[in-house]
């Protein structure tokens, strides 16, 4: 199982558990692609969370605005019609979460990993970039109606760092 394959079946894993336990939501299967990370426009919002270690990368969480709210809705138990601060704080435990399940899930493969704290965008017809050439591994869901991805970049943190395949470990290939 290459790097890719293996960051597309732990998104998918720690994004079904959390959603399940904390939201009540069975996500339907989602589809994994690899992108070059070329801005796009975005009208979302878009949760950041970085990775560090001998590998080290971002996570990302996207969605609508009214999908935020819905999350924000199921998570709180409350109603939440528009984005606010509740709603940021939200997406941004969602986030915190589902990449800290994988993270949880890599460090088997990759030893210790460290977390940043969430960073959430909201906004208009703005764009987002990681410095570098990545090549973020995106899961995509169908959620009532509306898009719901999360991305991962990562990469060896230095290039003496690469774990060797043993046992019933992945092998990594870069």
């Amino acid at each position: 199982m290459n790097v890719e394959e293996m960051l597309a079946d732990f998104i998918r894993q720690s994004s079904a558990d959390v959603c399940t336990t904390m939201l009540g939501v069975e996500l339907p299967p989602g589809e994994a692609s690899t992108e070059n990370g070329t801005p796009e426009a975005n009208d979302r919002l878009v949760s950041l969370i970085g990775l560090a270690g001998a590998w080290a990368g971002t996570g990302s969480i996207t969605c609508s605005p009214a999908l935020a709210c819905r999350i924000c809705s199921l998570l709180l138990m409350a109603d939440f019609p528009a984005v606010n601060e509740d709603v940021l704080d939200a997406v941004a435990e969602l986030t915190n979460m589902i990449i800290g399940g994988v993270k949880t899930l890599l460090e088997e493969q990759l030893g210790p990993l460290g977390l940043s704290i969430p960073t959430v965008v909201f906004g208009k017809n703005f764009t987002t970039r990681s410095a570098g050439k990545t090549e973020w591994t995106v899961v995509r869901y169908a959620w009532e109606g509306e898009e719901f991805a999360v991305r991962l970049f990562l990469a060896p943190a230095e290039k003496a760092s690469h774990p060797q395949p043993c046992g019933h470990h992945y092998a990594l290939e870069v």
